[in-house]
């Protein structure tokens, strides 16, 4: 049995893929950090829950300490949690609002990988799966014929761009690791106020794929669910 962990799992891409995983045979642990939206998804799921904070170390270690006493291991790795960030003009962006996208988005990462980096190394097929964006490559975003290109979003295509790279040198520095970036695209849930043109499940296509992956699987990769992505 594989035994996936998912942050932010209590909603949208998260909550979805959640399911998916469970249909496919998965023991899903949902991690969210609400107690109440949290435990409420797993029970709707039949999966066990467990709150984590990312910007918490305390949280994330007694979440690690959690799954550890409870399953033992973990097999997959989703690092689902992210948040989009202010929606103020670029000139009106200060080092706070910067602070708090990048401690979500790409310390948090940090943080919950490190914590759960042994017990991932207890699988016969440790994978982990960083939820990017399109919005966080540099061709998408300098293509005006693609949506990423018509967005201005400093800190959230900023802290993307982060995932990424922070994801190909995981890839470098752990070869008995598959460490894997996922991009959603444009999907209607509610971090976008439900505007994207993707349903959620199509959404999660490419975290779904990556997160199944054999031994034989990619690992440094970059893909949305049509495939590679371009940097």
């Amino acid at each position: 049995m594989t035994t996936t962990f998912i942050t932010g799992a209590n909603r949208s891409l998260g909550y979805e893929t959640a399911r998916r995983l469970k249909e496919a045979g998965h023991t899903v642990i949902v991690g969210a950090r609400d107690p109440r939206r949290g435990q409420a998804a797993a029970d709707a799921l039949g999966a066990r829950f467990v709150r984590i904070d990312v910007t918490d170390d305390a949280s994330v270690a007694a979440a690690a300490a959690d799954v550890g006493a409870h399953e033992g291991s973990v097999d997959v790795l989703v690092n689902n949690a992210g948040i989009l960030g202010t929606h103020d003009a670029a000139d009106q962006i200060t080092a706070a609002d910067a602070k708090a996208v990048f401690e979500v988005n790409v310390v948090g990462i940090v943080r919950v990988t490190h914590a759960f980096l042994p017990l991932l190394r207890k699988s016969a097929n440790p994978v982990i799966v960083n939820v990017s964006s399109g919005m966080g490559s540099f061709a998408a975003t300098h293509d005006t014929g693609r949506v990423e290109g018509r967005f201005v979003v400093p800190l959230y295509t900023a802290s993307k761009a982060a995932v990424t790279m922070l994801t190909t040198q995981y890839a470098k520095a752990w070869p008995d690791v598959k460490v894997n970036a996922a991009d959603p695209g444009y999907t209607a849930t509610d971090f976008n106020g439900h505007s994207g043109p993707q349903t959620v499940t199509e959404g999660t296509d490419a975290i779904v794929a990556l997160a199944t992956i054999g031994r034989d699987g990619p690992t440094g990769a970059f893909r949305d669910r049509h495939g590679a992505m371009a940097w």
